[in-house]
């Protein structure tokens, strides 16, 4: 029996998973995910105060929502939002870690480097074998304490 959902495509300009990062102050993470990592905002609503309402930030063809998390982000459109917290708030936990394909890994590690991003693990190329593939990674924190993995794929392999 398979356990496969059975799904239509995704809306026009979605893809199939996006993922909400949640911040103390998105203000600053939005302006540094795109200064740092190359996101692009592709909407960005501000309430009240300048409160971040929703945002999305694309980076070739993934999509993320950042989010506010904290006291100026509980009201009653979002009881949820109790329980949204940036690592910063919980003592440098992470529930999730971002991982991203992109291009050319040693190009994107220079950037955010140069960007004084926190670099947790230098690049490095894990071959796991000739049947599956080949990656060249690495990871770094942003800056509330998040982690990302970047990625380059550079061998595929024979299994299906």
């Amino acid at each position: 029996m398979s356990t496969a959902v059975a799904a239509s495509p995704p809306p026009k300009g979605w893809p199939r998973i996006s993922s909400v990062v949640c911040y103390q102050d998105p203000h600053a993470a939005i302006d540094w995910l795109c200064r740092v990592f190359g996101f692009e905002v592709r909407l960005k609503v501000e309430g009240e105060g300048g409160r971040i309402e929703h945002s999305e930030l694309e980076l070739g063809g993934g999509l993320i929502m950042v989010s506010g998390a904290g006291e100026k982000y509980l009201d009653a459109k979002g009881p949820w939002k109790k329980d949204h917290a940036s690592p910063t708030m919980v003592g440098g936990k992470n529930t999730q870690c971002m991982c991203v394909h992109i291009d050319d890994v040693d190009a994107h590690h220079a950037r955010a480097r140069a960007a004084g991003a926190k670099v947790y693990m230098e690049p490095k190329t894990s071959d796991y074998g000739e049947d599956y593939w080949s990656d060249r990674s690495y990871g770094v924190h942003d800056l509330e304490g998040h982690q990302w993995w970047f990625m380059q794929r550079m061998r595929t392999g024979n299994a299906k």
